[in-house]
């Protein structure tokens, strides 16, 4: 199972903040020239960074006769600096010229696996929220039994929420299921520790009722347990819980393929089952693979942006720009937009 793809338009120019990441610029550049290659006629990358390393890097993975756009960047914001700190200090790093870029419509997206925090804090106040939106929501997809994908978020973006939040992330998500993975009206469930609509904190009783009234097609409540079996198409949560939850998921699946290995080490029928099994353990261990998905949207921002995971490979950062092309393409601004103004022109306030 692997997430979804689609055309998106030619020359989608996405912003690649080509310093951010624990093998910048090595990794980023390397994923921009594999993209260029493969998406030729879907996007155009802008390489924003520090030119000479880039030149370097586009140098030794032979892109550079690709003709790749490079943005001059003084600066680059560290994995261990402060988001909202790093974009006052550091005007001029990648991070901030990528999201100017787009701001000032030279870009329509960003893709960067630099710093998550800083990253949010320069799409914030660079590109802005789309109107209604009080805040945004960074969406990871979740391999399911049901053989699809659900959406969960927010994993990172706001670790306090109010009742107001969690309700917008359901829309968002919504939103992001319905364009990215096709499903026609997506079932919405809120993560909490029981099924009835009294279980929980205030927070997530006060959230329940808004989503209720929401029109959204809401399955309740769901627990922890419900996310993996697919009982819902989008896992509502606030990010401190979302982000806590994804990391144990993510070690895990990560723990289930060491131990799968060292067990068919010890054993030669073991062996020989895994030799018949080899396609099926190919597809579970692409089912939990971040590279696949490339990266995570952060939702609610005026602009595409796309978050990469830290450790993120030229195959991620590669896919992480095909999501990107995919979002800009099935016009998914536009879509939330249209879902903000049908919600909030009911009963439901968005305040």
């Amino acid at each position: 199972m692997n997430p979804p793809t689609d055309h998106a338009s030619p020359g989608a120019r996405i912003a690649v903040d080509a310093m951010g990441g624990d093998h910048a610029p090595a990794s980023i550049v390397a994923g921009v020239v594999e993209a260029a290659r493969a998406f030729r006629s879907r996007v155009e990358p802008v390489l924003v960074g520090d030119e000479r390393a880039i030149r370097a890097e586009l140098d030794r993975t032979g892109g550079a006769g690709l003709g790749l756009e490079i943005v001059h960047a003084e600066q680059r914001v560290e994995m261990d600096e402060g988001g909202a700190d790093s974009y006052r200090r550091k005007k001029d790093s990648s991070l901030n010229v990528a999201t100017r870029l787009v701001r000032d419509g030279g870009a329509v997206g960003i893709v960067s696996a630099g710093n998550t925090g800083a990253m949010v804090a320069a799409s914030l106040l660079n590109l802005g929220r789309i109107p209604g939106v009080q805040r945004p929501a960074i969406a990871t997809l979740i391999p399911t039994q049901a053989n699809r994908w659900a959406v969960m978020l927010d994993v990172g973006a706001a670790a306090d929420c109010k009742p107001i939040h969690l309700f917008q992330f359901g829309i968002l998500g919504e939103v992001y299921a319905r364009v990215l993975l096709g499903i026609a009206r997506p079932r919405v469930g809120l993560l909490n520790i029981g099924e009835e609509p009294t279980k929980g904190s205030d927070l997530a009783q006060e959230a329940h009722a808004l989503l209720v009234a929401s029109g959204l097609h809401f399955v309740g409540n769901v627990e922890g347990k419900d996310i993996l079996h697919g009982r819902a198409d989008v896992v509502v949560t606030d990010g401190f819980t979302g982000n806590v939850l994804l990391k144990f998921a993510e070690s895990v699946w990560a723990w289930g393929v060491s131990a799968v290995r060292r067990e068919i080490g010890e054993h030669l029928l073991a062996k020989m089952g895994a030799y018949l099994l080899k396609p099926s353990l190919r597809r579970f261990k692409d089912s939990v693979d971040y590279s696949h998905q490339g990266g995570a949207p952060l939702l609610g921002v005026n602009g595409i942006a796309i978050i990469g995971h830290g450790r993120s490979s030229p195959k991620a950062i590669r896919n992480a720009l095909r999501v990107a092309a995919d979002l800009v393409e099935r016009g998914i601004l536009g879509e939330i937009r249209t879902e903000l103004e049908r919600v909030n022109g009911g009963k439901v306030a968005s305040s």
